[in-house]
């Protein structure tokens, strides 16, 4: 190739760099427009610790992060928790951020049950919130929807079934499921927290 040739060919290249930093800078989301999403979150209904209820509208534009866990929980709920409070306190000032505590256990963690629950925490029930509801419908979500648990693991009978999780879904404005992390494990924490500001500055492209 002449120099001409490379000369032109350097323009171009240059030209074609600068465009794309413009359309990074200027449109949110542009850099992750081809990044796929894990899953998708499906309609629901749920009710909260006030006795209210909770739909798929009701988040819409939010980020969210969905966890799941139930209040008499001895084991890695308690850890959980704490760590998600981490979360909490991280970004509950931001306005479009929400957290979702699902109970595995609706048998147990009636609407006064998780009221009780969520005051001995002290957190804002406006940015984490706690639902409760069918049992199948819950399940569903955390393996179907948020992609937490292995859908194999449903069993011919919904009441021998009981779902057990230490993961957490990270969901972006348009409900799509971003990230899954291990809500036991500080160094995967931290990254879902910088991912949420992420969404929370760039948001995806509406659908």
């Amino acid at each position: 190739m002449s120099k001409k040739g490379w000369l032109y060919t350097a323009f171009f290249v240059s030209l074609a760099l600068v465009f794309y930093a413009a359309l990074v800078y200027t449109i949110p989301g542009f850099a992750k427009r081809g990044v796929d999403p894990i899953s998708f979150v499906r309609p629901f209904k749920f009710i909260n610790q006030d006795g209210m209820p909770l739909t798929q509208e009701d988040v819409k534009g939010k980020v969210f992060v969905a966890a799941y866990f139930f209040t008499t929980c001895k084991g890695i709920c308690p850890r959980m928790n704490y760590n998600l409070k981490t979360v909490y306190e991280e970004l509950k000032n931001e306005p479009d951020f929400l957290l979702l505590s699902h109970t595995c256990d609706p048998e147990t963690d009636s609407v006064p049950q998780l009221k009780k629950y969520v005051d001995s925490l002290g957190v804002d029930t406006r940015k984490w919130i706690f639902l409760t509801g069918r049992k199948d419908s819950l399940y569903s979500m955390a393996r179907l929807s948020y992609t937490i648990d292995d859908p194999a693991n449903n069993v011919r009978s919904i009441d021998d079934d009981f779902l057990h999780t230490q993961f957490w879904a990270l969901v972006d404005q348009n409900g799509d499921v971003r990230k899954v992390v291990d809500g036991l494990k500080p160094s995967e924490i931290d990254d879902l927290i910088a991912s949420a500001r992420d969404l929370l500055k760039n948001p995806p492209f509406k659908k």
